[in-house]
């Protein structure tokens, strides 16, 4: 079944290509009468929708006189609107094979990577499939006879099958290419960090909307000879790949990671983590509005990990309109200053312990103005920091083995940090 949709109802007025933050990624309007808010609505009532019965995960939705139509694939969903009594079977069915299709063409690979770097090839296979919002011909086979371009391949593909090649190198010939022969060192030590950024974002009720945990493991090696390193990690990972040092066929098997490491520093494995997450604080914000003329801000940050451990370097920006003159603060710790470049109050802490609230408190100034009477948008609270020798994912390293036929003394450190860039850990005010 991959000959056109000959159906004469089964026109779509809009297709959207979107993340899974809500972003639009690609998006063809084939009618005029598709309002452009409606992928907006798509955002708010499913995408950041919090409901699990079964009526809020139908794939059909009804907004007034459109009928919004999707299909998630991967961390993409594809979204299609209509106004006319399309069939939502046959529709459904479109998507599934446009899907397919840019697989065919994407090395099998479908997500928002791939499609990000493949938006020039996704727009010319949309302009062949779809005429004038009418289902074509999407069968690979067909549309490779015509559309010649070859799909970009993510780094991550290319370094899992560089990887692949050098696994497959290694059992057949026992080469390892990473190391050269006859290192020797007077002190025998190996150093892995295993760095986590975290990526929140959270609704003004307090409800999470969207939350994962990126990690690495950096290793260290100063180790003679030609060590073979074992590494224990506990059943928390997700979309996993490694260096080419490691041993693919064990993991797989054993689920050991086991590698001869190159010498000196080098990103040994990354991780992603979307369940069981931990947050590191909960932060709630209160904006009273009084007139045009002046807004109190109350700010309460609580850390949830434990006492003995600490946050450093830690940056509070809380957004505030842009007519904002000054404003006066109340804290309990810190420093906080009005930044009008950022137009953002800027409450900075060096310090902040674990099982811990502080507050910050701030009267704001606006200029009146008439010019611009529509209502302030309310950009969400952001904040950065480090937390070391904490993990939110939950990943453990349970143990770290090395083993050399001299039988030299290792000296081994396991260290974590967990950590949040400026725009990764947003509440919405």
């Amino acid at each position: 079944m991959s000959g056109p949709l000959a159906i004469s109802n089964e026109s779509l007025g809009a297709l959207y290509f979107i993340n899974g933050r809500g972003d639009v990624l690609i998006q063809r309007i084939y009618r005029d009468d598709i309002e452009r808010n409606l992928a907006s609505a798509f955002r708010t009532q499913v995408i950041n929708s919090k409901e699990t019965d079964a009526a809020s995960l139908v794939p059909v939705r009804q907004l007034g006189d459109a009928s919004l139509i999707y299909l998630r694939a991967s961390n993409v969903y594809l979204l299609a609107i209509t106004k006319r009594n399309s069939n939502a079977m046959m529709v459904m069915q479109f998507l599934s094979r446009l899907v397919e299709l840019v697989r065919a063409y994407c090395h099998g690979e479908f997500s928002e990577d791939v499609v990000k770097g493949n938006f020039v090839l996704i727009y010319e296979l949309l302009d062949e499939v779809l005429d004038h919002g009418y289902p074509q011909v999407t069968d690979p086979a067909v549309m490779k006879s015509f559309i010649f371009q070859k799909g970009w391949v993510t780094p991550a593909t290319k370094k899992k099958r560089e990887a692949e090649a050098a696994n497959a190198t290694l059992q057949v010939t026992g080469a390892v290419g990473w190391r050269k022969e006859g290192l020797r060192y007077k002190k025998n030590e190996v150093f892995l960090d295993v760095i986590e950024n975290v990526n929140m974002l959270m609704s003004a009720q307090g409800s999470v909307l969207r939350c994962e945990v990126q990690g690495k493991l950096v290793m260290k090696a100063f180790l003679s000879g030609m060590p073979d390193i074992k590494l224990g990690l506990n059943d928390k990972l997700e979309d996993v790949t490694f260096h080419p040092c490691v041993n693919l066929g064990r993991f797989n098997a054993e689920k050991v990671v086991s590698f001869v490491p190159p010498d000196g520093e080098f990103e040994l494995m990354k991780y992603r983590c979307t369940e069981g997450i931990t947050l590191p604080f909960k932060a709630v914000a209160l904006i009273n509005e009084h007139g045009r003329t002046r807004l109190d801000v109350t700010v309460k940050v609580k850390s949830t990990f434990p006492m003995k451990l600490f946050a450093t370097n830690m940056v509070v920006l809380v957004p505030v309109p842009d007519q904002t003159a000054r404003a006066s603060f109340n804290i309990t710790a810190g420093k906080a200053k009005y930044d009008p470049k950022r137009h953002a109050l800027v409450w900075k802490l060096k310090k902040f312990p674990g099982e811990t609230e502080h507050t910050l408190a701030a009267s704001v100034e606006l200029i009146a103005t008439t010019r611009d009477k529509r209502p302030w948008s309310r950009p969400p609270l952001s904040m950065s920091f480090q937390v070391p020798m904490h993990s939110a994912s939950g990943v453990r390293v349970q143990y770290l083995k090395v083993w050399e036929k001299s039988s030299y003394k290792v000296d081994k450190w396991v260290r974590r940090l967990l950590r949040a860039n400026a725009g990764d850990y947003e509440v919405r005010l």
